[in-house]
């Protein structure tokens, strides 16, 4: 048979597996998201930050598990209230499907939290509407704005978008 006529199997590319996070994770979890905040585009956490909140977050790992490729938490704020934060994929893995899974879990725990909304404030509004997520301003989530935004360097001056997702 012709070399050009053999029929050959790919297997897709897999796509990233998402679990809760590790405390093994907590390093790779920091240098991606400082990664981002050292150039403006999210705010910066500190190991502390990162430990102290360690069951808000989920991890995308690569097939063999070892290498984490992003990070998300969901930080509940009230009974019927949470907050995706600290979304971010390893530099150079974008377009990938990284944060979409990562959201997508993220969701899925609310609603088995049976919570009612999830908000968030990003730079990237267009990735986030793809869930459901709709603008809104700032003032209508004033548990956020008063419990950690008034603590942070960009109060009075956030140019971040705040979104929701009513579940």
């Amino acid at each position: 048979m012709p070399e050009e006529a053999r029929v050959y199997s790919v297997e897709p590319f897999p796509g990233p597996q998402t679990r809760k996070a590790r405390l093994t994770d907590v390093g790779a979890m920091f240098r991606i998201i400082n990664h981002y905040a050292d150039r403006q585009r999210m705010l910066p956490k500190t190991m502390l930050q990162l430990y102290e909140n360690l069951r808000d977050y989920s991890v995308a790992v690569d097939a063999s598990a070892k290498n984490i490729l992003g990070c998300g938490a969901l930080h509940i704020y009230w009974e019927n209230l949470a907050e995706i934060r600290a979304l971010a994929v390893a530099p150079g893995m974008a377009s990938r499907g990284i944060g979409t899974s990562i959201v997508e879990r993220l969701i899925e725990e609310a609603r088995e939290l049976q919570l009612e909304q999830v908000f968030l404030f990003t730079y990237e509004p267009s990735f986030f509407s793809r869930f459901g997520f709709i603008q809104v301003e700032h003032s209508t989530l004033p548990l956020k704005v008063y419990n950690e935004c008034f603590h942070c360097p960009k109060f009075n001056k956030c140019d971040e978008l705040a979104m929701i997702l009513y579940l």
